[in-house]
This record gives C-alpha cells, sequence and structure tokens, in this order.
C-alpha cells in the first residue's frame, strides 16, 4: 500500500531490524521502505557477525497507519528480523521538552547568602517599597506564562488541560529558541471565563506578559479582552494575533508578486473562528478592498439570523455585496482566498474561477482546504501551514519577536499598532531580491527575523528603537542556525 499523504517528520520511525549479512540486504530494506512509500532519512549500522547486520532505519512516515504498514511490509521480507519500532516523536517527549536552570552559581554561603537568606529579604523590601522594581529584579522582567484551558488545541479540538501540555511545552521552547524569553505552561482544569480571568490575574504578578494559547472561540474573545482591562502587561492570543501577523506579513509579499494592491482585492476568509476573525479585523484595519467571511453557517452576512457578537460584528463590516451563497461561489471572482477551517473544502476547479494571477493561503493543518498541488495549477501564490511545502506560514515568525519586544520596552499591552508594524517588519525581511511566488515569507530559521520584529514593537512602544537584550535575545546561537523550512 502506497499512502496518498505525504510523508513527514512528525510521524518519523527508527526500525531495529536484523537482516542477514550479503551484499544485498541493506539495499533491499530501503527499497522496501521507498516503495512503501516512506523516505529513508537515516541508516546506521548497530551491531554485525559473519552472519548477520544489526541496523537502525529511520524513516518518515505520513501518518500512525502508514508506519503499521510500513513495519509490516519490512517483517514480509525474507532474511529479516524487526526487533523494535520507535516513535521519534514520542520518544522526543519523554519527560517532557523544557526545564528550569538557574542562572546563578550557588557554591558556598557566600553566594547562598545572597541569592537566599538574608540578602534576599533586601530585594524583597525594595519591590515592596515600589513594586515596579519587580520588572527590574525578578524573573517578570523576561518571562511569560503560556496559558491554555485545553478546549482548542491544534486540529484536535476540546482535548483538556492535560493533553494541552505537550503543546504548551513546545510554545515555550520556541519562546527560548526564537526569542531568548522564558515561558512556562499555565495549563488550567476549567472552562469557565470567570475562573480562568480570576486565575490568570491572581499569578500576573510573576510574569511581564501573558500568552493565552488554544482557547475556543468565543470565550477566548471575552478571556482576552477582560485580562487586557484589569493587567498592566501584555495579553496576546497567538491564536488569533500571531497568525493575523504572519497572513499580513505573506500577503503584503504575495501581492508584491502579482502586482496587485491590498486596497483593490477582494479576499475570502474560511473559518471565522479566533484566528478567521483577527485575520479579517486586521487586514480591514490596513484598507484591505473587500471581504467574504464563510464558516458553518455560510456566508456571513447582514440579516443572517442567530449569529454571535463577534460574527454580527464581522456581517456589519464586511461582504459588501451582502452575499450569501456557498464557498465555491464566494471565491469566483475573488483575488484572494484565505483558509483557516477545515480540510478539503476546494477543489482546483474552484480555483480555477478565481480572479486572474489569484493567491491562495489554505492554512489547515495537516490537511489544507485545497491541495496546494491542485491550487498551484489555477493560483500565482500559494501558501500552507505544512513545512513541507513552499510559503509556510507560521506563527512562530511572529509571537517570540513580538514579546521579545514587549518585554524590552516594559509595555503594558499589546496593540493593533504593533501588530501593523510586526507585519511589516516580517514581509521586509525577505527583501525585493529574494521576492518570489515561492518565497514570500522568511523562514523561522532566519536569524534576522525575531531582531527585526522586536524591534519593530519597541519603536511603536518607545517612539525610538532600542537594543534588544543581550542577555535573553541569543543572536550568536540564531546567527548558525541552518536555512530550513520549519
Amino acid at each position: 500500500m502506497v499512502t496518498t499523504r505525504l510523508p513527514s517528520a512528525g510521524f518519523s520511525i527508527t526500525i531495529r531490524i536484523a537482516v542477514t549479512a550479503d551484499a544485498s540486504s541493506i539495499g533491499r530494506l530501503t527499497t522496501c521502505v521507498g516503495e512503501a512509500g516512506a523516505i529513508v532519512t537515516a541508516l546506521d549500522v548497530v551491531d554485525s557477525d559473519p552472519a548477520s547486520v544489526l541496523v537502525d532505519l529511520t524513516c518518515d512516515t505520513a501518518d500512525s497507519s502508514h508506519a503499521d504498514q510500513v513495519v509490516k511490509t519490512l517483517e514480509e521480507l525474507d532474511g529479516v528480523d524487526v526487533r523494535k519500532v520507535s516513535d521519534r516523536t514520542f520518544l522526543l517527549h519523554l519527560g517532557g521538552k523544557i526545564e528550569v536552570s538557574s542562572k546563578v552559581a550557588l557554591r558556598n554561603r557566600d553566594e547562598l547568602s545572597r541569592a537566599y537568606t538574608p540578602g534576599v529579604a533586601r530585594v524583597c523590601m525594595a519591590i515592596a517599597e515600589n513594586p515596579a522594581d519587580a520588572r527590574r529584579l525578578t524573573i517578570k522582567r523576561n518571562t511569560v506564562a503560556v496559558v491554555s484551558d485545553g478546549s482548542a488545541v491544534l486540529g484536535l479540538g476540546n482535548i483538556g488541560p492535560a493533553a494541552a501540555m505537550p503543546v504548551m511545552e513546545g510554545k515555550a521552547a520556541l519562546f527560548k529558541r526564537f526569542g531568548g524569553v522564558d515561558a512556562w505552561p499555565v495549563v488550567l482544569d476549567t472552562q469557565d471565563t470567570d475562573e480562568i480571568v480570576k486565575i490568570v490575574k491572581a499569578i500576573a504578578p510573576a510574569y511581564g506578559g501573558i500568552n493565552l494559547e488554544d482557547i475556543a472561540a468565543p470565550r477566548c474573545f471575552e478571556i482576552e479582552e477582560r485580562l487586557r482591562a484589569q493587567l498592566d502587561i501584555p495579553v496576546f492570543h497567538d491564536d488569533q494575533h500571531g497568525t493575523a501577523i504572519c497572513v499580513l506579513a505573506a500577503l503584503t509579499n504575495a501581492l508584491r508578486v502579482v502586482g496587485k494592491h491590498l486596497e483593490d482585492v477582494r479576499v475570502v476568509v474560511s473559518g471565522a473562528g479566533a484566528a478567521g476573525t483577527a485575520i479579517m479585523k486586521l487586514l480591514l484595519r490596513q484598507g484591505v478592498g473587500d471581504i467574504i467571511a464563510y464558516d458553518r453557517k455560510g456566508a456571513l452576512h447582514r440579516g443572517m439570523p442567530d449569529l454571535t457578537p463577534t460574527w454580527h460584528w464581522l456581517a456589519e463590516n464586511t461582504n459588501r455585496s451582502n452575499y450569501a451563497g456557498d464557498l465555491a461561489g464566494a471565491i469566483a471572482g475573488a483575488d484572494v482566498f484565505i483558509g483557516v477551517s477545515a480540510p478539503n473544502l476546494l477543489t482546483g476547479d474552484d480555483i480555477a474561477k478565481m480572479a486572474d494571477r489569484a493567491i491562495v493561503f489554505a492554512l489547515a493543518n495537516p490537511d489544507p482546504e485545497v491541495d496546494p498541488r491542485e491550487a498551484r495549477k489555477h493560483a500565482a501564490v500559494v501558501a500552507t501551514g505544512r513545512s513541507d511545502q513552499p510559503n509556510q506560514i507560521n506563527n512562530v515568525l511572529a509571537f517570540p519577536g513580538v514579546f521579545r519586544g514587549m518585554l524590552d520596552a516594559s509595555a503594558e499591552e499589546f496593540t493593533e499598532e504593533m501588530a501593523l508594524a510586526a507585519a511589516r517588519a516580517i514581509a521586509d525581511v525577505v527583501g525585493d531580491d529574494k521576492i518570489n511566488p515561492t518565497v514570500i515569507i522568511p523562514s523561522v530559521f532566519d536569524p534576522r527575523v525575531t531582531p527585526a520584529v522586536a524591534a519593530a514593537i519597541r519603536t511603536v512602544v518607545r517612539g525610538t528603537p532600542t537594543p534588544h537584550n543581550p542577555a535573553a535575545m541569543p543572536e550568536a546561537d540564531l546567527a548558525g542556525a541552518p536555512e530550513e523550512t520549519f
């Protein structure tokens, strides 16, 4: 069986195999794996004797069932003994992905006396007398809480706080790797809006910012709004604002490629949840020509019954022609399609009916709204959320730099002006000499991205850019990062 889905590192397995020690044995293994639709990424000899060879064969598969099929195919070969199969993604998560480490040495009584009692009491009293000093004298200066209730995790849905932890750990690891920000998962065993607001407000003194993550709409809107009103630190819902920033950055460059202007184009957005709503609001703020918002109930239009307050606002502020039909009809003649919804909603024939030099951002993961290969037959620029396709739109381009800039400038809130500035900074990193239909967004490993975004944020907060904190922004590490797609 050859899978129709593309293999990826997310389903990488290592298979320990004993084979007879003949000249063709290794070749038979790799050929078998390739014919099964997987991609061999490594083959290591573990042990050998005159009669046999023990090897670890690592390959990328498309999903768990495909991995099982690859193993079964190997087991059917003559002279092959499959000893063990390891899922490399699960191995990476054993014991979690992050840890706490001390910044100070505690080698003797002298150092202990300054880091802890009695010396620490002097610092405590200084903060008691001037609470603002907490930003200077504690981890508040460089720490973000990654808060989730587990109600809208990736494309997995409401899986709860414990199951959300691997995502929140990963988010914290990305904060550190790309922005030098110390972030920590805070998963809450409640999905009550009042309770979430109360808890986050109570823990806020320890943090310089709050990153809300994977909280279902429409509850996420109210939670963010109330926390922003009650806290004196930035509150940033990455599913909304991080996505919107990256989409605007990518669209800015895509429009440069096709020679169109934002104020002249018609955009269709499939998915009016947290991400889609934030995208549309930022595009409207930037002066987009027209938008049609589409969700499960259809195209949002004036006079539509039973709308949530957010959808009612969208219906009143988008869709100039008050279109009320299906998604395929909405994108006919449209310049831009942005999907943040569900897989396989459109076909290549649907994309063919869009305007000339169309732009398609099919961002549903892992399966996009339209097959990108089919979309490229008709659209001038195609982007997805996948790492194995050109033009991956990934929030890691935005949130590390946004928080790096806000922490550096001691910002008390996140604003729309910051979002626009961050989007411009990301778009400009590509440069006019590099931009083309397959390069509209920088690599997440481009070391210029986070400093550029952080500088743009500081400019908005302070009016002029300020140097980044060298202890917090590991620019030297980033400079050696490989140029590859995340």
